[in-house]
């Protein structure tokens, strides 16, 4: 293990970091034991119940076991980790997880066209103004950041109006994903964000209560960029 001695100031997060990193890069395996909570307080330099705290947060978080009177063991993450994990294994050792943004981009263009069918369905009275607000930003702002942005901001109401507490948890999770490479993505999104007349299909279809234009709208709005970049993915896999 390459564990080292934490800086006081944010334990136990940095407990919590540290071992966290060792089970995402493989280092700690699944089955594998952890040190007893003594020998990584001696070797993260901490007190045992800062050990005790992160131990806790990584068994809430599906990454290690806990048993009574036995070892803790490290759990594979791919069966027992929620969505949360993601923003955390995007970037691992300095790298970007290709295979982890190819199944984002996936799921964007999956999840998008039955989010906007099921707010069509639910219809609720104030989307039609929300969604036509940020549509009226996201046409007059000339930033391709920006732009981004308002067109998170057009999906988080589409979200609300699925009201579907599993798509809206889902939805959080790649925004807080997808947000720090914005400057990144900017090009290869400037397609599908530089369109506000295909916002607009999703909208008036959600707006009209029309599901199977709401999905199709919402698959053509979405397919172009989602294509490109796993495009580029494609190249970049390629040259490494």
């Amino acid at each position: 293990m390459a564990l080292q001695p934490v800086n006081r100031r944010s334990v136990p997060e940095d407990v919590f970091d540290q071992i966290i990193s060792e089970v995402l890069s493989g280092e700690m395996q699944p089955g594998e034991s952890l040190p007893s909570e003594r020998k990584l307080a001696e070797v993260l330099g901490v007190s045992r119940p800062a050990v005790r705290e992160a131990i806790k947060r990584l068994t809430a978080a599906g990454l290690v076991e806990v048993r009574q009177g036995d070892a803790t063991t490290v759990r594979d993450f791919r069966r027992h980790a929620g969505l949360d994990l993601l923003p955390r294994l995007l970037f691992r050792a300095g790298e970007l997880d290709i295979s982890v943004v190819r199944s984002i981009l996936e799921t964007r263009l999956h999840n998008g066209p039955k989010v906007a069918e099921l707010a069509a369905q639910r219809r609720q009275p104030e989307m039609p103004d929300l969604l036509n607000e940020t549509l009226g930003a996201l046409e007059s702002e000339p930033d391709p950041i920006e732009q981004q942005r308002h067109a998170m901001t057009f999906w988080d109401h589409v979200v609300d109006g699925a009201d579907s507490i599993a798509f809206r948890l889902m939805f959080n999770t790649l925004r807080e994903t997808y947000e720090p490479v914005l400057p990144a993505l900017a090009t290869l999104m400037a397609e599908e964000v530089g369109r506000p007349e295909a916002y607009r299909r999703v909208a008036d279809a959600i707006a009209a209560g029309d599901t199977a234009a709401a999905r199709q709208a919402a698959h053509e709005l979405l397919e172009p960029a989602t294509g490109a970049l796993l495009g580029a993915l494609e190249a970049l896999e390629e040259n490494r």
